[in-house]
């Protein structure tokens, strides 16, 4: 005859059988209702959406004010205007002693010489100071983060002051030069913190093959940085086109200034406000930007994620 084998009951004030007793006070869990789920779901998009909009809502405003009649932008706030007029595009363009696209070009220089000067500088700094070993190389890096701290207004006199007198004044030298010389500390600090999470066994691997340190910068650690490289690339992009108070006071004279100084004189080189030429140069002016963000928001996301990481 066969007998089912005595199940093992808990000794009374055991740890089992206090877990036990919980787990049948507790009862069968509960699953959240889908409902409420949902619910959820749906305020959480309505917030996002809602805080977009809000976000968004200035850009869209200058993009309907710039096909308005001056006279209608600020006694029609509506986004749909009551009547459009695409010539502020035209009248915008040739307002100003040159045309437009002269003072565009301008910013490209500056942002090309920046763009070069940051990815070069910045680069051999961070490497230097990641896997190079120099006397005094920690308190050079904590005297390159403070400089962080600086605000521009503090350094910008001694630099017109240095400038003046080696008559780059009213150039693109001051703008550029600096850049060349690794003075962005925060795009140093990004890649050291990049090139610090590339292993080692690396640059062991290169020297064992004969690889001097401007072989391993050129061979291993720039191609391996390309999303930090890039994400320096964007922000310099966006920051030196959009920068305004030390092009204004290194650049005096028209025909030098760029589009964020050009946009400037619209509002009283005919002693007027023209208001609607002005924002139809803005939407131009905030396309390239646009588009540099759009196509490197991938690289960019991938930088900042991936810095620091080991």
């Amino acid at each position: 005859m066969r007998t089912e084998p005595a199940t093992a009951t808990p000794a009374p004030g055991s740890l089992a059988a206090r877990t036990s007793a919980l787990a049948a006070e507790a009862g069968p869990s509960r699953q959240p209702s889908p409902w409420r789920s949902n619910v959820r779901s749906v305020l959480k998009h309505v917030g996002l959406v809602t805080l977009a909009v809000v976000m968004i809502y200035p850009l869209i405003w200058l993009l309907v004010s710039s096909i308005k009649p001056t006279d209608l932008i600020f006694r029609d706030l509506s986004l749909i205007p009551a009547e459009t007029d695409f010539t502020n595009y035209t009248e915008g363009w040739n307002a100003l002693a040159r045309p437009f696209g002269h003072y565009l070009m301008n910013s490209a220089i500056v942002v090309l010489g920046s763009l070069l000067g940051n990815l070069v500088a910045c680069s051999m700094a961070a490497y230097a100071f990641a896997r190079l070993e120099f006397r005094g190389r920690k308190l050079w890096f904590a005297i390159m983060l403070m400089s962080i701290m600086l605000p521009i207004h503090v350094v910008i006199v001694p630099q017109y002051i240095l400038f003046s007198q080696v008559g780059w004044i009213n150039t693109f030298w001051p703008l550029i030069v600096p850049k060349l010389l690794a003075t962005d500390a925060f795009f140093v600090f990004l890649m050291v913190q990049f090139f610090r999470g590339i292993p080692r066994e690396l640059d062991e691997a290169a020297r064992l093959d004969g690889c001097g340190h401007g072989r391993i910068y050129a061979r291993i650690m720039m191609p391996l940085a390309l999303p930090a490289l890039a994400t320096t690339a964007i922000f310099t992009f966006i920051w030196t086109w959009n920068d305004f108070f030390s092009q204004l006071i290194f650049l005096t004279s028209p025909d030098m200034h760029t589009a964020p100084v050009a946009l400037r004189t619209f509002l009283d080189s005919t002693g007027q406000s023209s208001w609607g030429p002005m924002f139809a140069m803005s939407i131009v002016s905030i396309i390239p930007v646009f588009l540099a963000f759009l196509f490197g928001q991938k690289y960019l996301v991938k930088g900042i994620a991936t810095t620091g990481i080991k």
